[in-house]
């Protein structure tokens, strides 16, 4: 089964910063006239999600792409709302953008949409998500409001991210080592992104590209990767 790439991103993005990562994702979905889908969800709980979509529309025009749109994928109606899954069908590139996690995740879970996206990625589609929409990705997720770790979507088992690293998601790591002491907590800053297109067919390999350092936390042990290195997180 051919499968596509997963974009892991810290947060902060469209902030002009995030330009590394994001320009590989584009390229890795077949370049600038590759259609791309913003997945606003994240940001509907404080009815922002307007205002993000069209930020991140503007933000890959500005990168150079052709064919961009922001879904209005808010709840769960339109979740499993028949245009959306047509379009998420024809995406090559899907980018969940950031807001509240618990929001994203629940709304996704068990939805028409995200059986899409798996499709679409298992067809060869990039997946890519920003703060929360890297969080909800992992088979696990920690929401700030309830204090809780949740199940997410699943796409990279025993695993956890914790996004904004840089700014508070250390904060959460002493935490979440001890709730997860069988995951990986991946700790993204600002303006960086993680995706696993190292080595062709070879999916559990990532690589580290823009302006900060991704941190793994994993058996006890603390390792960081700034920009250009690799290192290997399983999704089997």
């Amino acid at each position: 089964m051919m499968s596509g790439y997963i974009v892991l991103e810290g947060g902060d993005e469209f902030g002009g910063k995030m330009a590394e990562p994001d320009r590989r994702a584009v390229e890795l979905a077949g370049g600038v006239d590759a259609s791309i889908s913003i997945i606003p969800t994240a940001a509907a709980p404080d009815h922002n999600h307007r205002r993000a979509g069209m930020n991140g529309v503007n933000w890959f025009q500005h990168l150079g792409a052709t064919n961009v749109k922001s879904l209005p994928l808010i709840d769960k109606a339109s979740a499993n709302a028949e245009e959306i899954i047509a379009a998420l069908n024809q995406s090559n590139l899907i980018y969940l953008l950031g807001g509240f996690p618990h929001y994203l995740g629940q709304t996704l879970l068990r939805s028409r949409s995200w059986d899409a996206m798996r499709q679409a990625y298992e067809r060869g589609a990039v997946l890519a998500g920003s703060s929360a929409g890297a969080m909800v990705l992992c088979q696990y997720y920690f929401d700030p409001q309830s204090k809780k770790v949740i199940e997410g979507l699943g796409l990279i088992p025993q695993a956890c991210v914790l996004p904004h690293h840089n700014v508070f998601g250390k904060n959460w790591a002493t935490q979440l080592t001890s709730l997860l002491s069988q995951a990986i907590l991946l700790g993204i800053d600002e303006q960086t992104g993680m995706i696993n297109d190292v080595v062709a067919g070879q999916k559990n390999i990532w690589r580290v590209y823009g302006k900060g350092g991704v941190t793994i936390y994993r058996a006890g042990s603390t390792s960081v990767y700034k920009t250009g290195e690799s290192f290997e997180v399983s999704l089997r």
